[in-house]
């Protein structure tokens, strides 16, 4: 009876156990495909290096509204564009992403500099958000707040 009971209790342990690492797709396998961005923000506190708070915030899903897409290869490389209302893509990029734990590296050219950005990653239904702190004004300060939403597309 004791035997049994402990079998039992290992045998769902070790169900428990599988069902649990099959429920959890890495980061990278998951950023794998491509990509829209659906929503995106930026509060930029210290401006021009004042005490003034500038946002910018847009909703890609209007009608008639371009779109920023990208495409995640295996091999750590990425492309990113702006697909225009009339199906034309502008602003292509390449680059190189990775990933660590809840974390995706990105690293890519964009009006003459070089972006090297990690965005903390939490995965939605549709796709994911992204956040990250970095210098986007270009004041020399750490300390603008990025947020995008995006979804999976088919290319």
């Amino acid at each position: 009876m004791k035997t049994t009971y402990i079998i039992t209790i290992i045998l769902f342990g070790i169900l428990f156990a599988a069902c649990k690492q099959e429920k959890k797709e890495s980061l990278k396998n998951y950023m794998i495909g491509s990509w829209q961005t659906e929503y995106l923000k930026i509060e930029m506190p210290t401006i021009n290096k004042t005490d003034s708070t500038s946002v910018f915030e847009d909703n890609f899903n209007k009608p008639n509204t371009g779109r920023a897409q990208s495409a995640y290869k295996n091999d750590g490389t990425f492309k990113a564009w702006f697909k225009q209302p009339d199906g034309k893509k502008v602003g292509e990029t390449n680059g190189r992403w990775k990933t660590r734990n809840d974390s995706l590296y990105v690293d890519y050219p964009y009006l003459g500099k070089q972006v090297q950005v990690w965005y903390k990653i939490k995965k939605t239904t549709e796709g994911f958000e992204g956040k990250v702190i970095y210098d986007w004004d270009n004041d020399g300060e750490f300390d603008d707040t990025l947020i995008m939403k995006t979804k999976r597309i088919k290319l």
